[in-house]
């Protein structure tokens, strides 16, 4: 968060002699309190600092990097995920490169013919199955890709902190979203993507807020 000259002088201001009542602050800074209004009500929304009846304003303890990290641990993935992109069992691994071509993914993840998720192909798949001399029209994506159990997953629960942190720890470039199927058995039904390009754009969106 960029804050202004103002600002940053009433956050001093509030760090050092708080608590203290908006007349006191404005008095210190020679303007009417009217003026300060607005950035009062800035600082306040955005948790540097806070106010109660009778006693005024104080420092939150909170900076502005800390914000943000709370922020994304707060943040569930359900609310940021993007549309997944997926392929059949059975598709041909040409088919699937062209798939993730056209919609412009790193990662396609692979479901049964009733939706479940069975795993992920990722471009470093493909890369090696085309070096190995492979005929990619008649090889099915199946073949290559990494099966369940061993896929890492995220929920729509999970926060976007841990789920980034997944991405980072198992180096991968995107989990799919998953949820339970009820009554089957370890059963997941993909219903979103979360990426690092998703992580990325939060982080960005953060820094603009800021």
């Amino acid at each position: 968060m960029q804050l202004t000259k103002r600002q940053a002088a009433i956050l001093e201001i509030v760090k050092r002699d708080g608590p203290i009542t908006g007349e006191q602050i404005a008095e210190k800074l020679s303007l009417t309190r009217a003026t300060l209004r607005p950035d009062m009500a800035i600082l306040t929304m955005a948790g540097l600092i806070e106010a109660r009846p009778r006693v005024g304003y104080f420092y939150s303890g909170r900076s502005i990097n800390r914000l943000a990290a709370e922020k994304l641990h707060q943040m569930k993935v359900g609310e940021v995920k993007s549309v997944p992109t997926v392929v059949h069992e059975q598709c041909s691994v040409y088919d699937a490169v062209v798939t993730m071509f056209i919609e412009d993914v790193g990662t396609l993840f692979v479901v049964k013919e009733n939706g479940l998720l069975e795993g992920v192909v990722s471009r470093k798949d493909f890369l090696k199955i085309t070096i190995g001399g492979h005929d990619i029209h008649k090889l099915p994506v199946g073949v290559i890709m990494t099966r369940m159990p061993n896929v890492v997953t995220t929920t729509a629960d999970e926060t976007v902190w841990s789920a980034a942190k997944k991405l980072i720890s198992h180096e991968v470039d995107a989990l799919p979203v998953v949820r339970p199927v009820e009554g089957v058995k370890g059963a997941l039904e993909v219903i979103g993507r979360f990426s690092k390009t998703t992580a990325t754009r939060i982080l960005v969106e953060l820094g603009e807020e800021s």
